[in-house]
């Protein structure tokens, strides 16, 4: 039984696409109904595990395109039918079933790649499209920070406005209360590399006893793409993870992955990010926790160092980000640094006029 694509709701009549593992010699593969392999995404996804693109990133795709197909097949479509003017449906459909506008964005860029893979050409423009309108970004400089070139586009891509967002990171009590609720070294050590050294939850889980380094107090982090980068063990991370080597960790492991199953039938296996996960999802049920899931900690780790000053080159090697424009998300002032600084000067304000 193939697993359904994220955020579908089947009607009656509709056709089913899905998600399955290990099919025909793909890691993710797209599957109907019946089980059978959707023969040009399975080429396209097994040409871009030959590319070496990341696990994760291979499924994201599969999922991606099983939406497609299941949009496809209920409108009485093929892939060859594609036009703008019916990608627009299909951002409407997004839509309707509550997709948020990154989701619709980055499925819209698959179902492009899929079509070029297949057909060697762009989706037709055709009539009833609506692109996005080029702005000015002043002398072809980066319109955020205005130091590199950019290159002129010549055709714009359909796609759905995102809204701007802050970064909320968790208050001091929030983090006090997630790091007093643990009572294992693993579980204490997992969030503190999330807190104090912003890896993401596969960074954490993919981390081996060889990429810890306690006499040079670093740790190699293999990012999105196997990106590599090398950042400081904050002293009390070093304790909790040697104290998790010393008393917790099975000494008859048979894998390398520093973080593993303590526990039951997987007792020294790998730690999957569904133990992760579930670590998090029975703290979340408190409501001073509520907000407090994985890659809050590492929001909490960007917005730290930004407050404290870290300059934004910096910054965007620590958290292993390719667009700086993503790093800047954490020097723009939360709504909590807003209302602290507000606070701050009507302090200095009353007392002036008190003084009159």
């Amino acid at each position: 039984m193939s697993k359904p694509a994220q955020g579908s709701e089947r009607r009656p009549s509709e056709p089913v696409f899905g998600v399955r593992g290990e099919v025909g010699g793909v890691r993710w593969a797209v599957v109907d109904e019946r089980g059978e392999a959707v023969a040009e995404c399975n080429e396209f996804l097994s040409a871009l595990a030959a590319r070496g693109l990341s696990d994760n990133t291979l499924r994201a795709y599969a999922f991606d395109l099983a939406a497609l197909y299941q949009w496809l097949g209920a409108a009485g479509k093929t892939l060859r039918d594609l036009e703008h003017a019916d990608l627009l449906d299909f951002i409407r459909e997004g839509r309707r079933r509550g997709a948020a506008p990154r989701t619709i964005n980055r499925r819209l860029t698959s179902s492009r790649m899929l079509y070029r893979f297949c057909t060697d050409q762009e989706v037709p423009r055709g009539r009833g499209t609506s692109l996005p309108a080029p702005h000015y970004r002043g002398r072809g400089k980066d319109r955020y920070l205005g130091l590199h070139p950019l290159p002129r586009q010549q055709r714009l891509k359909l796609r759905v406005q995102v809204p701007r967002t802050l970064v909320e990171p968790l208050r001091p009590e929030q983090v006090g209360l997630v790091l007093g609720s643990f009572r294992r070294y693993r579980d204490l050590g997992l969030v503190q590399l999330m807190l104090l050294c912003g890896l993401r939850s596969a960074e954490v889980l993919s981390l081996t006893l060889f990429d810890v380094s306690f006499e040079e107090g670093q740790v190699r982090v293999r990012g999105k793409g196997g990106k590599e980068r090398m950042l400081p063990l904050p002293d009390t991370l070093v304790e909790t993870l040697r104290a998790y080597l010393r008393l917790e960790r099975p000494r008859a492991c048979g894998c390398e992955q520093l973080l593993v199953v303590l526990q039951g039938s997987r007792r020294g296996q790998p730690m999957t990010l569904a133990g992760l996960r579930s670590l998090f999802r029975q703290r979340r049920i408190q409501p001073a926790m509520s907000n407090a899931n994985p890659h809050r900690f590492r929001h909490t780790f960007g917005a730290d160092m930004a407050r404290a000053g870290v300059r934004l080159a910096v910054l965007q090697k620590m958290m292993g980000h390719d667009d700086a424009a993503t790093t800047l998300q954490y020097i723009n002032l939360s709504m909590a640094d807003v209302a602290a600084e507000f606070r701050r000067a009507m302090t200095e304000i009353e007392r002036r006029y008190e003084e009159r």
